[in-house]
């Protein structure tokens, strides 16, 4: 296995709390501002993002809040929504 997908050793995973893992990951999955007209539309990124966030959600047990997160991821895959326009975009000079 390559270095790069090797996965950290279960002891150094150990150190970090389920919500702390569940952040990190949700964090590593959220658009950043620089990326978000990049990938604003792009399904798989915006579900994965909704996922990770619905974990987070779970363990901190607000079961409602994770499932409208999961909701929406799904969707994303299902393509039963999309981006709004963005709102500077959108707006009609005077």
């Amino acid at each position: 296995m390559s270095q790069s997908t090797q996965l950290p050793n279960t002891s150094q995973l150990n150190q970090f709390s389920t919500l702390e893992l569940a952040q990190a990951l949700m964090e590593r999955l959220s658009i950043s501002p620089d990326d978000w007209h990049r990938l604003k539309s792009n399904r798989k990124v915006r579900a994965s993002e909704q996922a990770a966030a619905a974990l987070v959600y779970l363990v901190k047990d607000e079961p409602q809040e994770a499932l409208l997160r999961l909701e929406q991821a799904s969707g994303w895959l299902d393509r039963s929504i999309s981006a709004p326009p963005c709102p500077s975009h959108g707006e009609q000079k005077k």
